[in-house]
């Protein structure tokens, strides 16, 4: 059985070779006054992920393959996908998956018709086998394997569809199907030098949106116009917004919101939860503030919490220390502060954090249970949150990443209620 413990003994192989010790929304209202005005001091991107780099990740994951006795793994079209190959292909009824063996070359299997154009879009140089529509991919995928001698089983990632599975153990009936989690997740949850430039350039983008909206935002606007607004900002900067969460008081009460329409007033509160995608990398950025007039005591006292919370998170991640102490840290300051008790409303009705990459929720995840040690190159999010149904919640969300001295943001906390952007 996979556990978080054998997820990170996988990963040292990884950890040693890197050398660790959305579409927009149109804008209407009063929106559509105010996007026109950013102005976006430009951010230099980094280099995207070379080929060396995806050749190397190759090469790991056959390393630890043989380890593991794991024949080769079938991907399915998505971020992993991108990962090893720079593929960027959408899921469809017909299965296109990346077949990397033990050992040999990697190969693409695509339905025939789509070959001309799977070409085009492919950044390495790959074979590709094709099946046409009355015939087996997962046959296809088997002979990848048999040509290249590999004996064992086919590892599967945990989001892969039931079909493939299932097609899998019909037609390549000889091999076991296993979790692909002791590779893919091993090698992914510890980012390269280059991974964590690029997501340093994604959350300044976010930060700097953030900071160019912040002063444009009116009493009567929606959170659909908030959104808005971020989305142009974001978009000024060159690159894609992956999510935009904008929500207006009794709303901020709900983590992912509430399907109320609720406009800005003065005195309340405003949770803004924002992300974008530089090359394929993340950013997951929250900030909360009040409106208009000064913050009121419970909002001021709420807030302030949170921001404590979030200081905790970075003194209990320390390396070596398990994810669970930090969920345990913040869970035991806001429960001798009058939250909670454990996931009880009003308090912390989530996890602390989730691992972030290339997907904005990825291992490892802060949260009770989760055992695995921190070690150089794991990023995460840090975002304790405090709610208050049927009045407001507040939520900080910065990411933090692993490296040999400690913890380190990619982005500054928010200074105060009164200066949420900084």
């Amino acid at each position: 059985m996979t556990t978080r413990r054998n997820l990170l003994k996988s990963a040292s192989i990884g950890a040693a070779a890197l050398g660790f010790g959305a579409t927009g929304l149109g804008t209407t209202g009063l929106a559509a006054r105010k996007t026109t005005s950013a102005q976006c001091a430009p951010i230099r991107l980094p280099a995207p992920i070379s080929n060396a780099e995806r050749e190397q990740r190759i090469a790991r994951a056959q390393a630890l393959m043989q380890q593991q006795g794991i024949a080769g793994l079938v991907i399915e079209a998505g971020t992993s996908m991108l990962y090893f190959a720079g593929l960027a292909w959408g899921q469809g009824s017909r299965l296109t998956a990346l077949v990397i063996p033990q050992r040999g070359a990697s190969v693409v299997v695509s339905p025939a018709f789509e070959e001309s154009k799977l070409r085009e879009l492919m950044v390495m140089e790959m074979e590709v086998r094709t099946w046409e529509e009355h015939e087996s991919p997962f046959a296809l995928m088997g002979g990848v394997l048999d040509d290249r001698g590999c004996h064992g089983a086919i590892g599967l990632e945990r989001n892969a569809r039931f079909f493939v599975a299932d097609g899998l153990r019909q037609d390549v009936a000889s091999r076991e199907i296993v979790s692909a989690s002791p590779v893919i997740g091993a090698l992914r949850q510890i980012k390269s030098p280059r991974e964590i430039e690029l997501m340093l350039a994604a959350n300044a983008i976010t930060m700097a949106a953030y900071r160019e909206i912040h002063p444009r935002i009116e009493t009567g606007m929606t959170g659909d116009d908030i959104r808005a607004l971020m989305e142009a900002a974001t978009k000024a900067h060159g690159v894609r917004p992956t999510f935009t969460l904008a929500l207006v008081g009794e709303a901020s009460a709900y983590p992912h919101g509430s399907k109320k329409v609720h406009k800005v007033s003065e005195g309340e509160v405003i949770l803004m939860d924002c992300g974008c995608d530089v090359y394929g990398y993340k950013s997951d950025i929250s900030r909360t503030w009040v409106h208009g007039n000064e913050p009121d005591g419970q909002q001021r006292r709420v807030w302030e919490t949170v921001r404590r919370g979030q200081d905790i998170v970075m003194e209990t991640a320390q390396l070596g220390t398990p994810f669970d102490r930090i969920d345990d840290a913040v869970r035991a300051f806001y429960e001798a502060e009058g939250w909670g008790p454990d996931y009880a409303l009003p308090g912390l009705s989530h996890r602390t954090g989730h691992g972030i990459g290339m997907d904005v929720h990825e291992d490892q995840f802060v949260v009770r249970s989760n055992e695995t040690p921190l070690e150089p190159g794991m990023c995460f999010s840090n975002e304790p949150g405090i709610y208050l149904p049927g009045r407001f919640g507040v939520r900080m969300e910065d990411c933090v990443y692993m490296t040999a001295d400690g913890p380190r943001l990619f982005t500054g906390l928010a200074p105060s209620i009164d200066d949420p952007m900084g």
